[in-house]
Parts: structure tokens; C-alpha cells; sequence
């Protein structure tokens, strides 16, 4: 992302105001120590000009100790007067009581005689020691010096026989002081301002191979490669634009290394044929191939990129991302019982480590095993099949052949039933082998059709004419079931490509069954019509018909409806069974129609392409 940087967020803004932080920092640590130590000095001086000579202090001593007040107050006056320094703007004498005994100012004449109250006096007075002081008037908005001198007798130095009270005015000390200050100040602030100008021309020259570099590494991000840095020297700076050179054709190698890559990868994905996904650490997906896509039955690939790959599966209740990266699983198998059409997979997972063992996602491969695990539950569901529908016959021949061989034999009445019982059981398991022998040559592939055409107007014809003389053989006998065919046939001659025997076994199956549900009194309809290129065979019945739930099922091998009733009437299960495979050898196709209460109806479509002219007429022709 290449945002502007503001002039006071640039490195070189930051190097100036650092440079000039830094100068100012030490002219005012300079400044201050110099304008301490000018005080210092001016107020030393200033203290030596407004000192008092030792020989006045002597005097103004030597007259507190005379007992003449009056004449030694005119003397003190005199003392003052005679002292001319315009520096100090009072002088005041006062004795050891504390009374003032003369004053150097004309405006406070009327103080002398007065005791004085100021705090300095008396400490001198007390301590035999001289004060000093700094006062602000705020009447006259001056500063003073204010020095309080004791005064000791000639004869005996601990003797305070009085004070001196000094008052000067310090204004002309501090103005002198704050002219040479701003003098100074005023330096200094033209001398930041160069230094400051300096110190942006200096960061500028120092930051513009960095800006170069900045703009060069927003030009790699972009993919942009390139151009070159330009070295200017061996130093730190230099050294880094060759290291950012360096760095650009590596990373142009690197990236073209890595999208080759990635298409031969994408290319290998896209060309496998099991689904592959892939994920991140945290178990969202990333990668996913067309043909997950198609497995997983997803439209476009963002709708479950970035979702957990838990969800996407299925898998969210029975297992944990930590079980996946683990490898705890060896693989599942996702197979949704509700919708049949969904296809069964077998998801392996494996986890993708770096060098160091971090884990940084996941890869699921899906295999489609849809075709291998309906075929292990229709060899179990077969083989469980075939077992019970052998079980039976034989558990009822062991049982009426025990009964014989326990006298029943003798019984002349019993005996046959039972023998009749054991033969029908017999025959029945001989059919069902049979039928079983045919599937399996048809499974297998070596079952031989004999293909010759034929009319099929005619054969299914001849089909129903055999049923029509069982109807009137069983019609005087009243225990056998009523019913009867009626035909929808076309008269145009149909010449197909069948095999006779084979297609006969299908009708005959297919009549049967519909005998079999028929209701006493049923009717069976049989209808023949032809569509451009096929011709279409319909057998209904008026039986019970079938669930809408076991329809897809109906030629299932072993599938009964009904299989107490089945069972009953002698059914294998394998009848229509055999019937799909021998209409599907004949290239044709067979399905069902049924109401469940209102009866079935199947139909059997089969190829056909119809004759122009009278081929059959021609050749016959020919032949006479």
C-alpha cells in the first residue's frame, strides 16, 4: 500500500526537530549556567560597590557608645550624609534597644527615636551577626538588596552596641542581566533556526537513498521487479540498496519459481480423479479441486472456501480438528442413507508439517467407493439372500423327510402329501439354482444370445395364446383363480432383432406375476405400439400394486413385496431380476408403473428400425 507520508511523519522531519531539540537542549543548559554565573558575578559587584567603608561602621559605632544622645545623633546624621553612593537608596542606624538613631533619607526623618520591628535588625541585634536580603516592593514594583550590619564596641568585638540597615536598589543589576539574556536568547534562536535548516538539508541527503529504497520495496510488493537501486557508496546505506538489489532478484525468482508451481499443481489437481482439499491451521479450507467440488456436490468453490472443513464433510459431532492433525483416523467413510443418489466416499486425511513439525493444515483426499460398497452389500445382501431362500425349502424337506423316515412312509394317506410336499420344495430350489446359474453367466458375460429378427407382433401374440389355453384348461375347475388377457396389438408386421427363448422367458415371467396379484375375475392387458425407433411392449395388472418406497427396488435380485405371499405362491425373487438382464442383453430397457391398490404396469422398450419397402416381399420374390 503506498500512502503519502506527511512532511511532519517523515524520517528526515524526525532527524531536524531531533537535531534542533538537541541544540536548543544545550544553548539553554548553556544560556542558564551563563546567565547564573553573570548574576552571581553583578550581584558580587554589586555588593562590594553598596558596602560601607570599616572606618564609617567604626564611627557610627563609636558614636552609640556615647551617652550624649543628642550630640551623638547630629554626629550619626552627619556620618550619613557624608556618604554619596547613588547605589543605595537608604541607610539606617540603629542602636542595641532597637531604636533608630538616624536615617539617610529626608522622607523618613520622623522614623528616628521609633523602635524598629524589622525582623533582619533584630536578628543581627540577637545573634551578633550580619543578614542579608532580597525584597520586592510591590508599591514601587523594585527589587532590593537589604544588608544588615552589626556594630560591635572598639574595646570588646562581642559587644553589639547597634546596626546598620542597608537598602539597595537592584533593578539597574537585573536590567543589565536581562539585556546580556536576551542578547543571548536572541543568538540562539537564530542559531536554531540555521542549525535547524542545516539539519533538514543534512536528513534530506541522508534519507533520500532511503526513500528510494521505500519506494523500491512498494514496487516488489506490487510484483513489480524491475530496475535497481543505485549504490552510491560503501556505506551502511549503500551496503543496504545492494541488499534490497539482491533481495529483488531473489524474490522474482522465488515468485516465478512458486507460480510455476502452483500451475503444475493446480494442473495435477485438476486432472486427478479423486477430490482433494486442503486447509489451514486452523482447519478452513483453502484448496479445493474441481472434482471435490463434483463429489461433494458444490456449484462454485466459494462456497465453502474459508469454512471449516468440519462442516463441509459432516463431520462436526463425531470428530475434532486435533483428531485430524493427529492422524488418528485412518479413513472415514461418508455415506448418507438419505439420499441414495449421494455418492459414498472414503476420506483419508494427513496433516502438512514444515521441516520444524509445526503444523500448518490439513489435506483430504475424497475417493469415490460408491460402486465398491454397493457391490460388498449386494454380494452380503445376496449371499444372505440366497441363504434364507435356500434355508427354507430345505429346513421343509429335512422336516417331511424325517416324518417319513419315522413311519409316515406307511401312513398311505400321509405319505404322498408329504412325498408331493418334498418334490415341489425340490423343483422349487432346482428353479431358483437355475435362475441363480443364469444370472451368474449373465454377470459374468458368457451367457450366448441366438439374435434373429422376428416379428414381434406375432410372437407376443403366440406368448398370450398360451396363457389363453391355461385359461380355459383351469376354467372348470373352481378352485383355480379367474382372470383374463385382453390384447391392444398392432397389425403391422414388427420385425426386431431378439432372441426368441429369451425374450418368451421374460413375458412369460412378467404374465405370471401379474396372474400371481391379480385379484379373482382380474383382467390383464397387453398392449403392443411402435415410436419411431422402438417398439414398446405393456403388461398391467389389477393386482395390489406396489409402494411407491420399493419401486426402485422392484427388480432388485431376492426383492419381494409381499414375501409371506411370494414365498407362498412358489416365487424365487428372481424373476424380474432375470428379466432387466435379459432385456438389457437385448439392448432394450424395462421399467414400472404401479398405484399401489389399483394394480402395475411394466413396460419393455426395444430397439427397432423399420424396413423400407417390402424387403421380406422382395426376397421372396426373387426366390420363386
Amino acid at each position: 500500500m503506498n500512502t503519502k507520508i506527511k512532511f511532519y511523519q517523515s524520517i528526515k522531519f524526525k532527524i531536524a526537530l531531533v537535531f534542533a531539540l538537541m541544540l536548543m537542549l544545550t544553548l539553554e543548559v548553556v544560556g542558564a549556567v551563563f546567565v547564573r554565573q553573570l548574576e552571581r558575578q553583578n550581584m558580587a559587584t554589586f555588593k562590594q560597590q553598596v558596602e560601607l567603608p570599616t572606618y564609617v561602621n567604626t564611627s557610627l559605632a563609636t558614636q552609640l557608645t556615647k551617652t550624649n544622645t543628642d550630640k551623638a545623633d547630629k554626629q550619626i546624621k552627619k556620618i550619613l550624609s557624608s556618604i554619596n553612593n547613588n547605589t543605595i537608596s537608604e541607610i539606617r542606624v540603629i542602636d542595641s534597644n532597637a531604636v533608630i538613631r538616624g536615617t539617610s533619607l529626608t522622607s523618613t526623618q520622623s522614623s528616628v527615636g521609633q523602635k524598629s520591628s524589622d525582623k533582619l535588625v533584630k536578628a543581627t541585634l540577637a545573634g551578633n551577626r550580619a543578614h542579608t536580603e532580597n525584597l520586592y516592593d510591590n508599591g514601587t514594583r523594585a527589587r532590593y538588596y537589604v544588608n544588615v550590619v552589626p556594630l560591635v564596641s572598639l574595646s570588646n568585638p562581642n559587644d553589639v552596641v547597634g546596626a546598620v540597615y542597608m537598602k539597595a536598589n537592584l533593578e539597574a543589576v537585573y536590567t543589565n542581566i536581562n539585556n546580556i539574556s536576551l542578547i543571548y536568547f536572541a543568538s540562539a534562536l537564530i542559531t536554531i533556526g540555521f542549525g535547524l535548516g542545516l539539519a533538514i538539508l543534512i536528513s534530506r541527503e541522508i534519507t533520500r537513498p532511503i526513500e528510494e529504497m521505500r519506494k523500491k520495496t512498494l514496487q516488489i510488493a506490487r510484483g513489480d521487479y524491475s530496475g535497481r537501486l543505485e549504490v552510491l557508496g560503501n556505506d551502511e546505506l549503500g551496503q543496504l540498496a545492494g541488499a534490497v538489489n539482491n533481495l529483488s532478484v531473489r524474490i522474482e525468482e522465488s515468485q516465478e519459481l512458486s507460480e510455476a508451481e502452483q500451475r503444475r499443481l493446480n494442473s495435477v489437481l485438476s486432472h486427478m480423479s479423486d477430490g482433494v482439499l486442503a486447509t489451514d491451521r486452523r482447519g478452513n479450507l483453502v484448496t479445493v479441486n474441481s472434482t471435490a467440488l463434483q463429489l461433494l456436490g458444490v456449484e462454485k468453490e466459494g462456497d465453502i472456501l474459508n469454512r471449516s472443513i468440519l462442516d463441509v464433510l459432516g463431520l462436526r459431532r463425531k470428530y475434532t480438528i486435533r483428531q485430524l492433525v493427529d492422524n488418528e483416523l485412518d479413513h472415514v467413510i461418508l455415506d448418507d442413507q438419505e439420499d441414495e443418489s449421494a455418492p459414498i466416499l472414503s476420506v483419508s486425511f494427513s496433516p502438512i508439517q514444515q521441516e520444524s513439525g509445526f503444523v500448518t493444515g490439513l489435506v483430504c483426499v475424497l475417493h469415490d467407493v460408491t460402486s465398491q460398497q454397493k457391490e460388498e452389500r449386494e454380494q452380503k445382501q445376496f449371499v444372505s439372500n440366497v441363504s434364507h431362500e435356500l434355508r427354507t425349502p430345505l429346513t421343509s424337506v429335512k422336516s417331511y423327510v424325517e416324518a417319513l423316515a419315522d413311519g409316515a412312509w406307511q401312513n398311505p394317506e400321509v405319505a404322498p402329501q408329504f412325498l408331493k410336499v418334498v418334490e415341489d420344495e425340490t423343483e422349487r430350489m432346482i428353479r431358483m439354482i437355475n435362475d441363480l446359474l443364469s444370472l451368474s453367466r449373465m454377470d459374468s458375460g458368457t451367457v450366448k444370445v441366438n439374435l434373429e429378427y422376428v416379428n414381434i407382433n406375432e410372437l407376443f401374440n403366440y406368448i398370450l395364446d398360451r396363457f389363453d389355453m391355461i385359461i380355459k384348461k383351469e376354467a372348470a375347475d373352481p378352485a383355480k383363480k379367474k382372470y383374463s388377457i385382453e390384447r391392444h396389438l398392432t397389425t403391422k408386421d414388427l420385425w426386431v432383432e431378439i432372441d426368441p427363448d429369451k425374450f418368451t422367458q421374460v413375458i412369460d415371467n412378467i404374465v405370471n406375476n401379474a396372474i400371481k396379484y391379480s385379484p379373482d375375475g382380474g383382467v390383464i392387458t397387453a398392449r403392443l405400439l411402435e415410436t419411431h425407433n422402438h417398439v414398446i411392449l405393456s403388461i398391467s395388472d389389477q393386482g395390489l400394486g406396489i409402494p411407491r418406497k420399493d419401486l426402485s427396488h422392484i427388480f432388485d435380485r431376492f426383492f419381494r413385496v409381499d414375501k409371506a405371499r411370494s414365498r407362498k405362491q412358489g416365487g424365487t425373487g428372481l424373476g424380474l431380476a432375470i428379466s432387466k438382464e435379459v432385456v438389457n442383453l437385448l439392448g432394450g430397457q424395462i421399467w414400472v408403473d404401479s398405484v399401489e391398490g389399483k394394480g402395475s404396469t411394466f413396460y419393455i422398450s426395444l430397439p427397432y428400425v423399420p424396413y423400407e419397402g417390402d424387403d421380406w416381399t422382395d426376397e421372396q420374390e426373387v426366390a420363386d
